[in-house]
């Protein structure tokens, strides 16, 4: 009842935004100010412009009486700290990928990406048709948050290597920059995870020795230039078919809205999370075909280390449901979902996909 109901007030709330006229619908309506911390850096545009754009829904929607004002990371708060912030209401939101906060409870990565999950659509239906939103809701409860999808980056990349990778001992002692979930499982396959900030990666590169960083997609991993710290760009991101970024909400503040103003923050989250997948969908094949025009040199993850990295993801999962029932039941629900989808994606679009490249190519 609650994803329905969500569903149907976010529909709604878009229908209204654009058909009722500002004056009118902000008739009686009290001024309300929020401040949004942002969880990521500048440079991460399409991220940061997706709370921007939520931040402009809720405005124009309530005639600007309902204001957020979107503060870069670092300038109220930094991204580590943002969840204990809008726990606190220190800010009363903050929009962050939720795998940041992997080292305080893993099942939080189940609100972002985790290795060899759902992709981008399969989890909006996760979110909004099966399981996703209440279970999710209820791992932010303890935290006082109230949480909403805001954003998909879709399928990511695999990495820059300063190595060709054909095998998986090829990645014995590489050191890589990457975290989370996924340095659990590439540690198993004998990697050697490195903590490095994003912008001294070349200094890294130079004198510490990183040999690797797991990046994102094309476009976010030109705009960070990690082609300049390696050439060797590898696929698929097994670990993140599709990264959810998500807002968080202080639970008194929200509790605080009057009943339209949350409506209208359902409706502006939803109409920012459908654009900001869609920009990464418009915005990484050329971001793709800019770098490989400047260098890079792609290449596809050998079945045998796609098979190791998959056996080593079930083995981390096991680990972490038989100390935790919450991730166990999070990881059960989401997984399960994962494999309801898959039959239906492999005969439709994967199959379509498939064919389609083949094709183009013998044209080409």
């Amino acid at each position: 009842m609650q994803r329905r109901s969500f569903l149907k007030r976010a529909g709604l709330g878009a229908v209204a935004g654009a058909a009722v006229s500002t004056p009118a619908l902000a008739q009686d309506m009290p001024s309300v100010s929020w401040r949004l911390s942002s969880g990521f850096p500048a440079a991460l545009d399409l991220r940061v412009g997706a709370a921007e754009n939520f931040c402009k829904f809720v405005a124009e929607t309530t005639g600007g009486r309902f204001n957020i004002r979107h503060f870069p990371d670092g300038e109220v708060v930094a991204a580590a700290d943002l969840m204990q912030a809008v726990s606190t209401g220190k800010v009363e939101c903050g929009h962050v990928s939720s795998r940041r906060y992997y080292a305080k409870n893993a099942a939080f990565c189940f609100d972002a990406a985790v290795p060899f999950g759902l992709n981008a659509r399969q989890m909006n239906a996760w979110m909004s048709d099966g399981e996703g939103l209440r279970l999710t809701r209820e791992l932010f409860k303890p935290e006082k948050i109230i949480n909403f999808p805001l954003g998909n980056t879709g399928a990511q990349m695999g990495g820059w290597y300063t190595r060709e990778i054909k095998r998986t001992g090829d990645l014995k002692d590489l050191k890589m920059q990457v975290d989370g979930l996924a340095a659990d499982v590439l540690a198993r396959l004998g990697v050697a995870p490195q903590q490095a900030d994003a912008a001294k990666l070349a200094e890294a590169f130079e004198k510490d020795g990183l040999q690797a960083v797991a990046g994102a997609g094309a476009y976010d991993d030109a705009k960070l230039g990690l082609n300049k710290v390696a050439k060797y760009y590898y696929a698929p991101g097994w670990w993140a078919g599709g990264e959810q970024l998500s807002l968080y909400i202080n639970e008194t503040a929200w509790n605080e809205l009057p009943k339209h103003y949350q409506a209208v923050v359902q409706a502006a989250a939803l109409a920012a999370h459908a654009a900001a997948t869609a920009r990464y969908d418009a915005l990484n094949p050329p971001a793709l075909a800019q770098l490989t025009a400047s260098g890079a040199q792609v290449r596809a993850f050998p079945r045998s280390i796609m098979d190791a990295a998959f056996e080593a993801t079930q083995q981390v999962y096991k680990d972490l449901g038989a100390k935790d029932p919450g991730f166990k039941a999070m990881h059960d629900s989401y997984m399960g979902f994962r494999d309801s989808e898959m039959p239906w994606f492999r005969l439709t679009e994967n199959a379509y996909g498939q064919y389609l490249g083949v094709a183009l190519s013998a044209r080409s």
